[in-house]
């Protein structure tokens, strides 16, 4: 996908996010209804989802894609990872990348953006791609742009984060 045509997509994404969040704050219903703009607005991809973190792990959410892998500690794969850094991590070729968990070897790449909120770790978005090198800068700032939207827009009343949030 040429730069500008990715450029459009997500801008479009985000409009659509925007008129899906607008009225509802429910977090559940969010994050599935994320999970699947994203898996509708990006072809390539095999996974959209959501890992949500209980103050120990994370721990699979709404997704979009094949039956995935459930529990993830911090540090640990490319999520666990991200999470724990707090910071996007962008995997050109998930076969060269020391700390991959493989849940889909239909996987070449992936993504995944941190979700915080107050400075406390909610989750994370995890996008995997059936292409190699599919996720670059511009992926990096539009995925960003949308987990803000989402966890501005949504109430975070989990019992798992032990507190509103």
């Amino acid at each position: 996908m040429k730069n500008s045509e990715k450029i459009s997509t997500y801008q479009l994404v985000l409009a659509q996010l925007e008129a899906l969040l607008e009225g509802e704050d429910n977090a559940l219903a969010n994050l599935a209804n994320s999970s699947a703009l994203l898996n509708q607005a990006l072809p390539q991809s095999v996974f959209t989802g959501f890992y949500l973190y209980d103050g120990k792990e994370l721990v699979l959410g709404p997704f979009q894609g094949g039956v995935s892998c459930v529990h993830i500690a911090l540090g640990k794969g490319v999520c666990g990872e991200a999470a724990r850094k707090q910071e996007t991590i962008i995997v050109r070729d998930v076969t060269k990348h020391d700390n991959y968990i493989s849940c889909d070897s239909a996987a070449k790449s992936e993504i995944v953006v941190p979700m915080l909120k107050n400075d406390k770790l909610l989750g994370v978005l995890d996008l995997d791609s059936s292409v190699v090198a599919d996720y670059d800068q511009i992926d990096q700032e539009y995925l960003q742009k949308f987990v803000d939207l989402l966890v501005e827009k949504t109430t975070w009343n989990f019992e798992m984060f032990g507190e509103k949030v």
